[in-house]
């Protein structure tokens, strides 16, 4: 009894938050706590998968946190704020190089394409990349992965990232967009909604895709801590499972569909405004087929992250993937 009414007065003085917290006891629902690098369309199987209800119908009650970076979401999972999150992988690489004992492992891979735009302050269809050499950019942060990828690709034309051009690297993740409307930078790197909200503002203009020149790597995935996985594999396979349908959702429908579907979790932003970002994503091929996280892409990562001379030391594939669950996701 007095559990009971500890648990009544608890929601009481906190309604939305606490008394959710008090109906997962008797929902039969496992809860899991889903820490994402960022909330942009550019994860819309994740957000189909959860307004279809693919998480609820393997058992799982969701609940997720928008990080605001690798870093802060690396910085939740180890310290068990969150049971996984969702980043780029450079994050579990730099935790397990710098010794870690309980080092998060990457189980399931979304996307296979930079998901960021080359923003500039006037429509330019004949963009070439050279036109950055002595321009003044909005970059990303040092070490995560939009800013290496977007040295990787001034690289692969010739283009030094440190002689070359300005980037700065000093503003907060998703606050560049706001920024550029407001100092004298002549071009931006940016995720969706900001890239096309500028556009619509007619403050910025898409001039380049990242995901379209890098080609595929490895740029998000889920992982949890090697302790997590061992003790709640079941959670694990659960998980995967409703992501892989979410995949399945977004490579089967039309981005009119798929932005009607994830448009709850961007009630700020018309359906049409969705469906132009996922069409931009959709064409560009940025999301998998399935969920496995293959070796090659690993290497790829690695050779990214050595270039950018933001690797310790290369780690073993063994060691930070695990394929096992993201395979039988694949086969149901």
């Amino acid at each position: 009894m007095r559990k009971l009414i500890s648990c009544v007065l608890i929601c009481g003085l906190t309604a939305s938050a606490v008394l959710t917290g008090c109906q997962k006891e008797g929902s039969g629902l496992t809860p899991v706590t889903l820490n994402e690098v960022a909330h942009s369309v550019f994860y819309a199987p994740q957000y189909a998968a959860i307004e279809l209800g693919y998480f609820k119908d393997e058992g799982i009650d969701l609940t997720l946190v928008n990080g605001g970076g690798a870093d802060k979401v690396m910085t939740a999972l180890v310290s068990g704020e969150a049971d996984i999150g969702f980043m780029g992988s450079e994050a579990s690489i730099y935790t397990y190089a710098n010794g870690e004992d309980d080092y998060a492992v990457n189980f399931a891979q979304l996307t296979q394409r930079a998901g960021n735009f080359l923003v500039a302050r006037q429509p330019d269809p004949d963009f070439e990349w050279e036109d950055l050499i002595g321009a003044k950019v909005l970059g990303g942060r040092a070490g995560g992965m939009p800013q290496m990828v977007f040295e990787y690709i001034l690289k692969k034309h010739g283009i030094d990232p440190e002689t070359d051009l300005s980037i700065d690297k000093s503003i907060s993740f998703g606050l560049t967009a706001a920024a550029f409307t407001g100092d004298d930078s002549d071009y931006t790197v940016e995720f969706e909604p900001f890239a096309t909200g500028l556009e619509l503002e007619g403050s910025g203009y898409v001039v380049a895709s990242l995901g379209e020149e890098s080609g595929y790597v490895p740029y998000t995935a889920y992982s949890a801590k090697k302790s997590y996985i061992s003790e709640n594999p079941e959670i694990i396979q659960k998980f995967t499972n409703a992501i892989q349908k979410g995949l399945d959702y977004v490579n089967s429908h039309t981005a009119e569909e798929i932005a009607k579907t994830i448009s709850p979790q961007f009630k700020e932003t018309p359906v049409e405004n969705i469906t132009v970002i996922v069409d931009r994503y959709k064409s560009q091929d940025t999301w998998k087929n399935d969920t496995v996280f293959e070796e090659s892409s690993f290497d790829l990562l690695q050779n990214i992250l050595e270039e950018a001379g933001e690797l310790p030391k290369r780690v073993p594939y063994a060691d930070l993937v695990t394929t096992e669950f993201a395979e039988k996701a694949a086969g149901n």
